[in-house]
């Protein structure tokens, strides 16, 4: 018979993933231990794996938390009522928003992903891609000429790099609020997909090098 769960188990939870994120994002995953994380969250190794049977098994749970967050929060954020400029500032501000505190999980989700079992990436991914997808259909909103074409994604993903890694320079309480960021973001990346061409140019095949 299976041991039944503590009233708090959910809390123990959130609070051995919110240490382990910190680990992994610090020392890196090949190199927090069990043992490590055990200490870190003030438990014995062995009640460690009440909750969770292996490391990869914590470091799934730690990038899907997380990503989770994202999409939710994201989701939140739509509103058929706004005009497409500021839908995509909702997004970009509601992702920012989502990461503040979250700054481990972030790394952790860009550096050590590729750890993991290929079936487990896969799903992983597949939630990447529904913000991928959300945030592609906001631009393709403030800039119609690039939906269904080959610049939509890299416009998108523009986006994402200024959003992903401003956790590098940001610093709450500075000259510019994360609300102000999401404002920058979505005038730089509107105003830039206004004035791009459908298609990227055909670059000129290089000369054939001539031997002497």
């Amino acid at each position: 018979m299976a041991r039944p769960r503590a009233n708090n188990y959910d809390d123990k939870r959130r609070t051995i993933l919110d240490r382990s994120a910190e680990l992994f994002s610090e020392y890196g995953y090949d190199r927090a231990s069990m043992n490590r994380i055990a200490e870190a969250c003030g438990v014995s190794k062995a009640n460690l794996y009440h909750y969770y049977k292996d490391k990869d098994e914590l470091l799934f749970d730690v990038i899907r938390f997380h990503l989770q967050t994202l999409v939710e929060v994201v989701a939140a954020a739509r509103d058929e009522g706004l005009a497409p400029f500021d839908q995509l500032r909702a997004y970009a501000a509601a992702l920012l928003e989502a990461y503040r505190d979250a700054d481990a999980q972030h790394n952790v989700q860009i550096s050590s992903m590729r750890f993991l079992s290929d079936e487990r990436q896969v799903a992983l991914k597949s939630m990447e891609r529904d913000l991928v997808l959300t945030f592609s259909d906001a631009v393709a909103g403030v800039a119609p000429h690039l939906k269904g074409t080959t610049m939509l994604k890299p416009v998108t993903m523009s986006l994402f790099g200024m959003v992903n890694w401003h956790y590098l320079w940001f610093k709450g309480g500075g000259p510019v609020s994360r609300a102000d960021y999401a404002d920058l973001v979505t005038r730089l990346i509107a105003d830039g997909a206004r004035n791009i061409a459908a298609a990227p140019a055909t670059t000129p095949k290089r000369a054939a090098a001539t031997r002497k």
